[in-house]
């Protein structure tokens, strides 16, 4: 069949390389030329491109099992896989260090060669329709005959936003972030981390997360609420700076000893949580024969870098699909819907609820004990005094199981927050005081 698809980010270019490699023909259709000829790609209008990414294991599952050429490419551009010792005689896989920018340039350096793929530069302007159904797209004025189009566009998508229902779990997180990336000095030893991938810190009233990448580049996050405008100056670099100094880990990390800013302060968006269905306002399929896949389906809060992962996932549940025969387009788009209200949902119902217990915590309020405990209170809970039930909490970590994994664990941590023990505030300035900091580098 002919497939159209909008959007040659990760999550169009994998399909559009595992589609053309089962015979179809395939064309993805992105308004970004690609990396220059320098090696610079600036990917305007994909703000999330330069900015802090986690690779969970699924992703390298994806790689593997369908364009295993771009994870060798993956590999020779600098990422690093991280594993830990387990019981078996096999290590575990936990993740990988990467850029977002080195993971999309080894994808795409494959996509581009692939055959009965054309990844083609240019404007989607719209989705061509006939007897009630999708069966094109108009890129720059013409027009592309599909059997099936798939919305790969992301969160912003515009080409069919006015197709589909309001998001039906979600909206915003009420926080911002900040993001820079440094690079450690050869020879330097890293900072202190939770695990070979992330440092984190929870201060009074703010968070700081630190991805590390290839190449001892890592990327330090500044966490705020949003309806406070006392940290906004933290994205000018003196007064980040500042900040980093001022938080101690942190402060080693950017220790200009140790490492140097590559990057100026990258401004984050307004943050969301949406989950969004292949339905319209009338409650049937938007359209038949365009299916979203995605970001346009799951969109998560970047602090805990599962956005790949989740659209590699939906990539391969809708693979799955067409491997099982499934060719009605509205059978397709009712499989494919059904799977991710299963698979997809409870991961943005997740970061909703972590969500709001951060600005909770933040605004000085308790651990509600009668109500469901959110995920980041019981991880901080196996972290802490209940270590030994840790395994527990692995699966949903590597993302190899749900949300609902981590069931097991309410009834223990309820007990534990009933003695009075909370999850600690870790050392660093109060958000006032960071403020303060913030305003006279300012």
């Amino acid at each position: 069949m002919d497939v159209g698809i909008i959007g040659a980010g990760p999550t169009g270019l994998f399909l559009g390389v595992a589609l053309a490699r089962r015979g179809h023909r395939v064309t993805a259709v992105d308004r970004d030329p690609g990396p220059a000829v320098d090696g610079t790609w600036p990917r305007r209008g994909v703000m999330q491109f330069h900015h802090a990414h986690g690779f969970r294991p699924p992703v390298t599952a994806a790689l593997l099992a369908e364009v295993p050429e771009a994870y060798a490419a993956w590999l020779s551009l600098g990422a690093e896989p991280v594993t830990l010792p387990s019981d078996s005689t096999e290590p575990v896989l936990i993740g990988t260090k990467s850029r977002r920018m080195t993971f999309e340039r080894a994808l795409r350096s494959v996509a581009v060669r692939e055959p009965g793929l054309d990844v083609r530069r240019g404007h989607v302007d719209g989705v061509v329709t006939t007897d009630g159904r999708a069966t094109g797209l108009v890129v720059d004025g013409a027009t592309l005959p599909c059997d099936l189009v798939l919305d790969a566009s992301g969160r912003s998508g515009r080409v069919t936003r006015d197709l589909r229902e309001t998001p039906t779990t979600g909206g915003s997180c009420g926080i911002a972030y900040v993001d820079r990336q440094y690079q450690l000095l050869p020879g330097a030893e890293p900072g202190p981390l939770l695990n070979p991938i992330v440092w984190a810190a929870d201060p009074d009233g703010y968070q700081v997360l630190l991805f590390t990448h290839e190449h001892g580049i890592f990327s330090v996050l500044l966490i705020r609420p949003t309806h406070t405008r006392e940290l906004v100056g933290l994205a000018h670099d003196r007064a980040f700076d500042a900040a980093a100094a001022a938080i101690p880990g942190l402060a080693a990390w950017t220790d200009p000893e140790r490492s140097r800013p590559i990057t100026s302060v990258l401004p984050g968006g307004n943050l969301v949580n949406w989950y969004r269905s292949q339905r319209g306002p009338h409650g049937r399929l938007a359209l038949p024969g365009l299916v979203f896949v995605g970001d346009s389906v799951c969109t998560t809060t970047p602090i805990f870098g599962r956005g790949i992962t989740t659209s590699l996932m939906q990539a391969r549940a809708l693979l799955a699909l067409v491997d099982d025969g499934v060719e009605d387009p509205v059978e397709l788009g009712e499989q494919f819907d059904a799977w991710c209200e299963t698979s997809m949902r409870p991961w943005v119902e997740d970061h909703v609820a972590m969500d709001r217990s951060t600005r909770d915590r933040w605004s000085g309020r308790d651990v509600d004990l009668g109500g469901r405990l959110s995920s980041d209170v019981l991880l901080a809970a196996v972290d802490g005094p209940l270590r030994d039930l840790r395994a527990t909490a692995l699966p949903y970590l590597s993302m190899a199981e749900g949300p609902a994994s981590l069931d097991p664990l309410q009834e223990p941590v309820r007990r534990l927050l009933a003695t009075g023990w909370r999850p600690p505030v870790d050392e660093g300035p109060s958000r006032a005081e960071l403020a303060a900091i913030v305003a006279a580098a300012a």
